[in-house]
């Protein structure tokens, strides 16, 4: 199922990549019907927060470290040997992070249950599932930067279906409720990690007994900064399920989730074509071609008014998808999908310019960006959801992520120029 793939091209991959997203995009879509009759709107809050605290737990744990072995493969006169030894020290830097992250979450778990309303023992569980997705991204992301769509697509695949048997088994079968979705998740992405790193091993991209300190310095360089960045990506996607939480209550959580699922099928697609346009565009900007450059940012252009399409037809089918797959319980989540969709549109338009930031490996103002765009997000999330309740939840995302994307733009074109403005040939 892992065989080696090459030769992929733009086209070739970006279909794998969105063929494998929409299969596991599907598979929540196709869950939802289920659990949001299995599951009461207060338990799928409770799936909410748990994932929701996977996201913030993200920032720290691990340091980007599959950005950093992504970006360390374009790297010039880079032998086998040391790339290997690169990998080895990225997960030498997720143990400690883990461990220093887990350590700290031990001796406050009493006030972080109470907050998050969740179980001691998932609040504590969520450090080493967010190390085991670290550890999952860094084998995709190796496969990703040679093209492997289909190698990258089978295992992500492969995670989707275990979670899902998991899920319908525990939670329709053995009615476990919000616990049996959470163990579904957690089973799925351990089995997932394991595979990961056999699969790094296997494929000679793995030395952990080695000790580089310049290979540590480096992945610290090159995640240290994204740790804000990252925390303020939390704050822009995810810290409105805690304010909802807190003012609202883990019912209108749970029905703000299922709106949030659904737009997210858009963010899946955005997600693919980058995947595939990554490799692609840093190829053609390691050659500095001023005639590649003005093709790409046409293209950009084209691309940036497609998807604004997408954000159109949510406004007018979103609360008809809502009600027919979530239900009755849920139909509130059908006044929120537009704005939320609109929001992921201008993730997606993010996504664009954003590569360009990492091509240049000056990440720092990144950070600002993202950091001050979440904080507007928390600051338009206290003011506006008292006003709109969970619509203004839906505002204040849509306008963050606005903000960012058009910041984020602007630091591109300081770290990396392109010719926004000057399309002739």
């Amino acid at each position: 199922m892992f065989k080696l793939v090459k030769g992929n091209t733009l086209v070739a991959g970006a279909a794998i990549y969105l063929a494998s997203n929409i299969l596991n995009a599907a598979i929540p879509f196709a869950l939802m019907p289920i659990l949001t009759r299995y599951l009461s709107p207060t338990e799928y809050g409770e799936v909410a927060m748990f994932q929701t605290l996977l996201g913030a737990l993200a920032a720290i744990v691990g340091l980007s470290m599959h950005g950093a072995a992504g970006r360390k493969f374009y790297d010039g006169n880079l032998s086998e040997v040391e790339l290997k030894e690169f990998v080895g020290s990225c997960l030498q830097v997720l143990l400690v992070t883990s461990t220093l992250t887990i350590s700290i979450m031990f001796a406050t778990i009493d006030v972080l249950s109470e907050w998050l309303e969740l179980g001691s023992l998932w609040v504590l569980l969520a450090v080493p599932v967010t190390a085991a997705s670290a550890i999952i991204q860094l084998r995709l992301g190796q496969w990703q930067v040679r093209n492997q769509a289909k190698n990258y697509g089978a295992l992500q695949t492969f995670q989707s279906i275990v979670n899902t048997l998991l899920s319908l088994l525990l939670v329709v079968v053995f009615l476990l409720g919000a616990e049996g979705r959470i163990v579904g998740m957690v089973v799925a992405m351990t089995v997932a990690a394991f595979l990961s790193m056999w699969l790094l091993s296997r494929d000679g991209l793995l030395s952990f007994f080695v000790w580089r300190p310049h290979f540590i310095r480096e992945i610290v360089q090159f995640g240290g900064p994204l740790v804000p960045h990252v925390g303020g990506i939390f704050l822009l996607t995810s810290v409105d399920r805690f304010v909802i939480n807190g003012k609202l209550g883990l019912a209108e959580t749970g029905v703000y989730m299922v709106a949030v699922q659904l737009a997210g099928a858009l963010a899946l697609i955005f997600d693919a074509i980058n995947k595939a346009y990554v490799p692609w565009l840093y190829e053609r900007l390691k050659r500095d071609d001023k005639r590649e450059k003005r093709k790409i940012v046409r293209f950009t252009y084209a691309w940036f008014c497609l998807i604004a399409c997408g954000a159109v037809l949510a406004f007018l089918i979103g609360p008809l998808v809502v009600s027919l797959v979530a239900g009755d319980d849920f139909s509130g989540a059908g006044d929120v999908i537009g704005w939320l969709a609109l929001g992921q549109v201008f993730g997606g338009m993010y996504l664009m310019v954003t590569n360009y930031i990492f091509f240049s490996k000056r990440t720092g103002l990144l950070s600002f960006v993202t950091v001050f765009s979440g904080l507007i997000n928390v600051l338009l999330l206290i003011i506006l959801i008292e006003v709109f309740g969970i619509l203004g939840a839906a505002y204040a995302f849509c306008i963050a992520m606005a903000i960012r994307f058009f910041l984020t733009w602007w630091v591109a074109q300081m770290r990396y120029p392109m010719p926004w403005f000057n399309l002739k040939t």
